[in-house]
Parts: structure tokens; sequence; C-alpha cells
């Protein structure tokens, strides 16, 4: 055992070793050998300790993996319903001519299919975000590896996103953009998942519309749009590069505020896509050269500055399609919208009411200007001033007037600049002409200081080339204007005040407003339809009705009364003691039943008052009752848009419901044309239709519109001017339009005193449907069957021969198998204490009592009868 003690650094003997294993139970063939078995069976032993460890902990590795996956992946949303995917995209509206008018998003989105998406777009955003996009199952391991470094590097404090094109896909349509281990883990099954459900392709389609990329553009065709006001197929390889650039800080990439780092960012995409084949060398090369040009930057012009303003017309076609299809759907619905509106007409019906409105306002010379300053400070040079005069708040869209700043004042002239219009070197002035029309004014001075903003309007040049100047200001009063085709209800031209940027609320649909004499045709309307006719007999006398309130004492706007009267020259004169007599005749249920059924009111309230128009009511009802007037008393239903198609291009909804009997054939007979077939309903008889609007066409030739309106076509109409003049109308049609105007403060006082329908609102309806006119033609009112022609005296109601000529002999319309009953009076059975005297024919305008028939005989009608041949109350 002398081994045992041996000196560790010397080896014992060969002998003593053997003899010490031999101790140890050990037999060597040969000594080295076996020491070298025993070697290598530590070896062994040792690695296999290794590997059993590296194997337990991949298990377990792999376990807690398998683990994690199955507790975070039990209650992900469900990623199939992204093969359903439907973004909120921009609803547009076009005009008949096809043309973008206005659009509403609360996400502006143009979706488009995978297929419409250009190759070089694909590259582009393929090779900013995700290389290996076509190659990966939804991850990309290198990524990830390189995010968890730097995650485990800074201790947390920094995650660096190192998501696929699937996983942002799954992060914006599922999850939550927290950046946090468990949403990246999340996020990387989802991907999985998402890979295993759809097409790479759709899910490139899914990415590419739904990736935000700054100025509210979602999606790379509306911000192709935003940034370059181009379609994806005319964007070049440093534009789509740019657009590639931008999701991960589009703020970051503002094309104006960071366009050194843009530029830069650019062209890492670039070099990125040259890298990856999708553009070759000498394009690289050629577009890293070129500066970022964009919208912002002011070197394209705007989308939005193509668009016209956006104005009354369209503004109402989103509240009433937000209320038949739910804001959600008409904002985010992708819809495709087509407007009836005219747009040439639509320019001359906003012409006609502002100079009606501006007239108004000029004449009566206050000033109150548009109460907006900029400060003086900022007015030392030209760039300053047009910065501050760019930021003011002011309407810009009425045609013709521009912005202006005043810059300086001095005796006589006041200094402006004005917005869009290149300064010259001596400036541009407004003089003391320019000012004339204000009351108290004499110069510029008086009015303006430095630093108010106005409107001004450019009138032209002077001999020696400097502009004319004159000083403008939207009108405190204000009113409405609507036209529509009478036989398909399409709403051709509205405008709802004087400004849409000034004021939204639309004076045409949602002003309610006393309507005054207009109403009355829906009382001589229901008292044709019931055995009345145009020659009927009303006493004209003064009424005194008890309210239980008070009495009421009706007038006639000419505090005159005339005795017994046609109805004809009482609507054309628009007689309200006539009109009051005639409703007590008839009924007020039954007038209000009739009010209701052309859709004036919902509930009228069957008041005495309210045959004169003293409910109040929209122009946007009047004026689609009156269609029903023109069109012989058809339904009709006013509409401001022909077609709804959805974002995949299906119609939900189209306003013409006539039935085309033979559209469908391949062909017609040329002498033939398409048969169309009219479902309208019936809300008055055809009759009666043609006796109302031949009482109204005498309204416009010598009635109250008689010296304002003068068409090269026939056409009627009805004033209307409600007590004190609060509220002034006009109701008028031709054959194929009907149009209306109403004016009146939007906090309702006198306009004053000379102020009426026929005077303020008939010439807007003259200058518009002059217009109107030219363009869609007009023609005599059709005469229905079932009626014949019998001339009388308009201002008696005396029957005359049939060859009878002269200036008060009218041919009226009598419905056939009803016997026109002559000399009977009515009164509406209200009492008359006393015989009153009666205005004379001279006095009506009347020359003589005494027509000339056609073979030159000459026929006296008789005398009106005075109140001393009648007796009060009952049927005459």
């Amino acid at each position: 055992m002398q081994g045992r003690n041996c000196d560790i650094g010397n080896p014992p003997p060969v002998a003593t070793r053997r003899a010490f294993d031999r101790g140890l139970g050990y037999t060597y063939r040969s000594g080295s050998v076996q020491w070298g078995v025993a070697l290598i069976r530590f070896v062994l032993s040792f690695f296999g300790a290794i590997f059993s460890l590296v194997t337990i902990s991949l298990v377990m590795g792999a376990m807690t993996v398998g683990a994690i996956f199955y507790v975070y992946g039990r209650d992900l949303p469900d990623h199939e319903q992204l093969s359903q995917y439907r973004p909120a995209t921009i609803s547009r509206i076009y005009s008949v001519e096809g043309q973008i008018v206005d659009e509403f998003a609360t996400e502006r989105r143009l979706y488009t299919p995978i297929e419409e998406v250009p190759e070089l777009i694909k590259g582009a955003f393929i090779s900013a975000e995700d290389k290996n996009f076509y190659t990966h199952q939804g991850f990309d391991l290198r990524g990830i590896a390189a995010a968890g470094y730097e995650a485990i590097a800074t201790r947390g404090e920094t995650i660096r996103g190192a998501s696929t094109i699937p996983q942002q896909v799954v992060k914006n349509f599922l999850l939550s953009s927290d950046r946090s281990a468990e949403r990246k883990i999340k996020e990387l099954i989802l991907s999985v998942r998402l890979e295993n459900t759809l097409t790479k392709d759709k899910i490139l389609e899914l990415y590419l519309n739904e990736i935000f990329l700054g100025q509210n553009s979602y999606g790379v065709t509306a911000a192709a749009q935003t940034y370059f006001n181009k379609s994806l197929s005319e964007l070049n390889a440093g534009e789509a590069a740019y657009l590639a650039a931008l999701p991960k800080a589009p703020s970051t990439l503002h094309p104006v505020r960071a366009i050194e780092r843009a530029t830069d960012r650019r062209n890492f995409v670039l070099r990125e896509m040259f890298e990856n084949g999708y553009i070759d060398g000498e394009t690289f090369a050629t577009e890293r050269e070129k500066p970022l040009m964009t919208v912002q930057n002011g070197d394209y012009e705007g989308f939005k500055q193509q668009l016209p303003p956006r104005d009354y017309f369209t503004d109402e076609i989103r509240r009433q399609l937000s209320q038949d299809f739910g804001e959600g759907e008409f904002f985010a619905g992708g819809l495709t919208i087509r407007a009836t509106a005219d747009p040439e007409l639509q320019v001359v019906a906003a012409d006609a009411l502002r100079a009606a409105l501006e007239k108004y306002d000029r004449d009566r010379g206050n000033w109150q200007g548009t109460e907006v300053k900029v400060d003086p400070a900022r007015l030392g040079s030209e760039t300053e001033w047009r910065e501050a005069l760019g930021a003011a708040d002011i309407p810009r869209d009425i045609a013709g007037w521009k912005p202006a700043v005043v810059l300086s004042v001095s005796n006589s002239l006041a200094r402006v600049g004005i917005e869009d219009v290149d300064e010259d070197e001596d400036g541009h002035y407004l003089n003391a002409a320019s000012v004339e029309w204000v009351r108290g004014a004499r110069v510029p001075g008086d009015i303006l200081s430095v630093g108010d903003v106005v409107h001004v309007r450019l009138e032209g040049e002077t001999d020696d080339g400097s502009v004319v100047l004159s000083l403008r200001q939207i009108p405190e009063v204000q009113g409405g204007f609507m036209a529509m085709d009478v036989n398909t209800g399409r709403v051709l031209a509205m405008q709802g005040g004087f400004s849409y940027q000034d004021s939204v609320f639309n004076r045409a649909t949602q002003a309610t407003r006393q309507p005054g004499s207009s109403f009355k045709p829906f009382v001589y309307a229901a008292a044709l339809d019931r055995g009345f006719s145009p020659a009927s007999i009303i006493v004209d006398a003064p009424i005194e009705i008890d309210t239980g309130a008070g009495i009421w004492r009706p007038q006639n706007a000419s505090n005159k009364f005339y005795g017994p009267t046609p109805l004809r020259t009482g609507i054309e004169f628009s007689r309200n003691l006539m009109t009051v007599r005639l409703a007590q005749e008839v009924g007020m249920d039954t007038i209000a039943a009739y009010a209701e059924e052309f859709g004036v009111y919902d509930n009228m309230q069957p008041y005495l008052a309210n045959s004169l128009g003293s409910e109040e009511t929209t122009l946007y009802k009047i004026v689609a009752a009156y269609a029903m007037f023109a069109n012989g008393g058809e339904r009709v239903e006013p509409t401001l848009v022909d077609r709804v198609q959805d974002r995949w291009g299906s119609t939900i909804y189209r306003h013409d419901q006539r039935i085309c009997e033979n559209c469908e054939l391949a062909s017609l007979n040329p002498t033939f044309s398409p048969e169309i077939t009219s479902n309208r309903t019936r809300v008055m008889d055809a009759v009666t239709a043609y006796q109302l609007t031949s009482m109204l066409e005498g309204v416009v030739t010598r009635g109250t519109a008689s010296s304002r309106i003068n068409l090269p076509v026939p056409a009627a109409g009805k004033t209307g001017t409600t007590n004190d003049s609060r509220d002034v109308w006009f109701v008028g049609f031709t054959s194929n339009i009907v149009a209306g105007c109403y004016i009146g403060f939007d906090q309702p006082r006198s306009l004053g005193s000379g102020v009426y329908g026929g005077n303020t609102c008939a010439p807007v309806f003259q200058q518009f449907m002059e217009e109107a006119v030219e363009k869609y033609g007009g023609g005599p009112f059709e005469v229905p069957p079932g009626g014949e022609f019998i001339k009388i005296d308009r201002f008696t109601g005396a029957p005359l021969p049939l060859d009878a000529q002269g200036p008060h002999v009218v041919a009226e319309f009598f419905r056939k198998g009803a016997e026109p009953v002559f000399g009977l009076t009515y009164d509406g059975g209200f009492a008359m204490g006393a015989n009153l005297p009666l205005f004379t024919a001279e006095e009506l305008g009347r020359q003589d009592a005494v027509v000339t028939t056609s073979t030159g005989e000459q026929v006296v009608v008789p005398k009106r009868a005075d109140f001393g041949t009648l007796s009060s109350g009952g049927l005459y």
C-alpha cells in the first residue's frame, strides 16, 4: 500500500499501480489500455450528463413555450373575420355628369382590390416592411431575435418592432397597439393562423388598405391622392418609396416640416427596392436624386382644391342619407351617390338668391362687416399679411368675392391686400365710390380700420390698368331657393342661404316659416274639387271672428274690399277676405286634409287663420306640393339622389321606380321610343289641377307677380307675404320645372315696408328660370280630358259668347257633365250688418264693361251686385 502514500506529483511505479488497481478489483491485460477506457467512460459520462441536461431543458422550454402559446392562444379574436373585411371607406357624391362633387368619411380611405395595385407599390411596401413576405409563414425569426436581443440589452426599456406584414395586419385589426410581450405573443400566434387562412395576396390587400399613412389618409390609394393627387398607377418609384416609408411614423416624416428626414427615408426604401429587384439601377440612381415633391409642399394642386366648395345641396344629401342609412354607414360605408343637381343651374340658383339678398341689404345701407381682424403688427410685409389673411376664418365660397385685409387708411382711400391677387406697384385701393351704399359713410375710413378683414369684388380695370374694387358684406337677411323636375321629383338646384361657409343652416329644408299667401292654392284646390269653379263668386268684405282670445279681423293687403268676386280674381290678386270665406264654406278640416295629402304639413291644425298660411312649413315641402299642380295632380316625391350604390357596386336605392316596358329588348324599331309606365298615385283630379294651374298662370300674367315674371314659356305661380312682411315667398312653375324662393331673417322680424314676395322673391324665380328654360325648354300646360272651355268675364264671373274678346275675357275650364252654375255667391256664412260701398271697376283697373265678340257684336257685361242685394250667410 505504498502507493497510497506516494507523492501525487510523481506517478507511482507500474507495479505499484497494478497492485493498487487489483486492490480495487481491476484486471489489466495492458495497463495503458485499461486507463484509456476509464478516461473514455468518464468523458462519455460527462457529456451524457450535459446532453441530458440540454435535452431536459429543451423539453421543458418547449413545454413552457407550448404552455404560453396555449394560454395566450385560447381566447384570441377570431382571425377568420378578416376574410369578410369591410373597412371604413369614403362615401362620394357624383354629379349627373359623373364628376366628384363631395366626399364624406371618418377615415379617408379608398378601398382598392389587390388586383388593381401595381407591382411597384407592392414591391415598395414589401421592401420597406417585410422583404421575406412571400417566403415566411407569418413571422421572421431573424427579426424576432434582433428585437429580443435589443429588449434584453436595454432591460426592457426598448422593444423594437420586428413585425412582419401579417403581424401588422393582426395588430391593426384584432389587437391593441401597446408594446408588450403579451401582445407580441398573441400577434405571433394570430399571424401564423392568418397565414393558414388567407392567401399572401389577400393579406397584402388587407395591409395596403388599412395602414395609416398620415394626413387622415388610410390605405395607399387615399395616401397617393393626399400627397401627390395621383392614382396608384400614376406614381413613380420615388413616390411609391415615400409612401412605403410612412407606416412606422408618418408624423416624423412630414414632407414639409421634416423634408430632409423624409427624403433620406425615401432613399433608403429605394435602395431596398433595388436590392430586392423591384427597380433597376438606373431608376434607383435617378429617383434618389429627385427632390421630394408633394401637395403639402405646394408642388401639386391638392385633390380637395379641385373639388367645388361644399354647399347646401351635398350637405342636405348627407343629412337625409344619414337618417335613411345611419351615420355609420354613410360616413364609412363607401357609398357611391349620384346626385340630381344640375351643376350649371346650381350656380344660377346661388347667384340669383345672393343677388336678391344683397340688393335688399345694400338698399338698407347698414354696415356690419365680418368682425374679423388681423393684428396690425402682422401686416409689415406681403408675406406676413398673406399668411395672416390666409388663416382668417372668413367665407370663401361666394363667387366673385375675395377676402382682403385693410393695410392702411388715408383721407379718401383704404389700401387692401387681396387673397390670391398679385400686388402691383401701386397696390389696390377702396375709394369713396366703393362705400357709397353704406348709410352715413363718405369715405372708406368712416367704417374701416387697419387690420379689418373684408370681402371685396373685382369690378374690372381702369384705363391705366388699376383694379376697380367694390366693398361687399354677407347680408344679415337670409333665404332659401329650390328647383325640381315636376314629373320625377329630381331636385335640380338648392341654395339654403347666402353662404354655406358662413352658415350651414339650410333655409330651404330646415327653416320652418309661415308660407303666407303661397298656401292659398291649397284652399282653392279643395274648393275646386268640391264643386266650385274658377268663375264661382265669393264675397270680398270685412270679417270679424271671435277666436276666444279676442276678435280677429283679417284684411286684404290693400286694406280695401271688393265685393262679390270670382275665384280667379281672388287668387290672382291674393284676396285674404275671399280666402277666409272660401275656407269657411269648404271647411278647415277638408283643407287640412288636403294640405296633409300634398305633404305641406304632417298634422295641420284646422284653424281658420291657417287658410292664410299662418302655420309654419318648409320651402322644400311647398315646392314639392306645387309640383303636383304642374304635373296634373300626381304624387311626386322630391329627391336629391338618383341612385345609391354600396362599396361593391350594388344598387341599394333608386329613386325612379317607373317601369320601362321594352327596355330589355335588344333593339327597338327606329320609329318607336321606349314605353315608360308611371306608377305614381293621384292626389288631385286632373281637371282640378288644370283649373288651378290656369288660375295661377293669371297670377303671373296679370296678378301680384305680373310685373316681375316674364318668361318665353307659360308660367304659373303664387306670391306670399306674411304679416309685417316677416317672410316673403314666391313659388312658381312651368310645364316641367317648379321652383320656389323664401326670404326673411333667421330671427323673424319685419323686412320693412314695401317688401313683398312679388318684388323680392319673384325676381329670384325669374333669373333662375330664364336659364332653366333655355336649357330644358317648356311649353303650354297640358289640358286633360273631361272638360270644356267657357268664356267668362274675369271680374264678374258672368258667361260670355264663345267668340267674345277683350282684356277681361278669360276662357275657363269646366268639367263636362257638371253643368256650370253662374250667379251664385258665397260668403262663408259670415254676417254683414249693413250695405257697404264697393270699389268701382275703374278702381280695379277696368276700363269698361263692354266686350266685343268675333263678329263685331258688343256685349255688355252685367254689373256686379252690391251688398244691398245679398243677405248675410248661406248660399246664393
